[in-house]
């Protein structure tokens, strides 16, 4: 399996974690027969639940633009030392973001873009722009 693919199963299991995080912070902040219920009617979110479930959002929206391109350069047989350091920013900068956005660090911001800037240079070699 190529790097690119590697980082994409990682990403995918943070994922995985985050929602992880995020049922753990609803059980505790609404309780366990609350969530297994309908969730209709639930009170607010607590600050922590609502991080939780923000930092799952933000994260899935960085996997949908990152894993397309990773899928076509795999597709392609496009790897290169690009691509690679692409998928690995993507990946360093989902979890420092992950972590930032949990414990309120305001970093955060400057993560996401690490992890923007890796998926960017993987277009940029599957639009010939990167070479």
């Amino acid at each position: 399996m190529t790097t690119e693919l590697s980082m994409l199963v990682y990403s995918t299991l943070l994922l995985v974690v985050l929602v992880f995080i995020q049922a753990q912070a609803a059980i505790k902040a609404q309780g366990v027969k609350a969530m297994a219920g309908p969730r209709d009617g639930l009170p607010e979110p607590s600050v922590f639940q609502a991080r939780t479930k923000r930092v799952v959002d933000n994260h899935r929206e960085g996997l949908t633009l990152f894993a397309p391109l990773v899928l076509a350069a795999a597709v392609a047989h496009v790897s290169n030392q690009w691509t690679v350091l692409g998928a690995e920013l993507f990946f360093a900068g989902r979890v420092v973001h992950a972590i930032c956005y949990l414990i309120g660090f305001a970093l955060r911001p400057l993560a996401w873009v690490v992890g923007m800037a890796g998926t960017l240079m993987i277009a940029a070699v599957l639009l010939g722009l990167l070479r």
